[in-house]
């Protein structure tokens, strides 16, 4: 079985992460400063190499100031 972080979902998903925190005007440095996390946290979570939790995703949701949906609706999951 394929590794989810390969997935079309999750591809799509760190796409939309990178989208919201472009249009939030941030770079990675300060967004993770805003969430109190390392940097190379979020940039493995950008590029795929990293797994992100819920919690963590409603995290970087308020801070991106977006919706949870803006992230998950109509992803393709199987």
């Amino acid at each position: 079985m394929p590794s989810s972080l390969h997935s079309a979902a999750t591809r799509l998903l760190c796409r939309r992460l990178v989208d919201a925190r472009k249009a939030a005007g941030m770079t990675q440095t300060a967004a993770a400063g805003a969430l109190g996390w390392p940097q190379p946290r979020l940039s493995d979570i950008e590029r795929r190499q990293r797994r992100i939790d819920i919690i963590e995703l409603l995290a970087i949701a308020r801070v991106y100031r977006r919706p949870l949906s803006y992230f998950v609706d109509d992803l393709p999951i199987n």
